[in-house]
């Protein structure tokens, strides 16, 4: 049988401030965050671009920029095939 990756059960992250601008900055502070206090262990894999995009309601360019910024941070890894950590 093959192995699937555990989605990571995501912390709430309240509510956007669409009039604050730059949502993918609130994202990308919600889920840092959320690893700083250890909502996000570092095995966990988190949703896709496309499923957080989805139950964010913003657009998948604006999480596909948060996690960017977040990998350059180190505070995510990714790999092609195995998703974002």
């Amino acid at each position: 049988m093959p192995r699937t990756a555990q989605a990571a059960e995501m912390p709430s992250f309240g509510t956007l401030d669409r009039e604050a601008g730059n949502l993918s900055r609130q994202v990308a502070e919600a889920l840092r965050e959320a690893v700083r206090k250890g909502d996000l262990q570092p095995a966990d894999a988190l949703p896709s671009t496309r499923a957080l995009a989805a139950s964010l309601r913003v657009a998948r360019g604006t999480v596909v920029e948060a996690y960017e910024q977040l990998i350059a941070e180190g505070f995510l890894e990714s790999k092609a095939g195995a998703g974002t950590r």
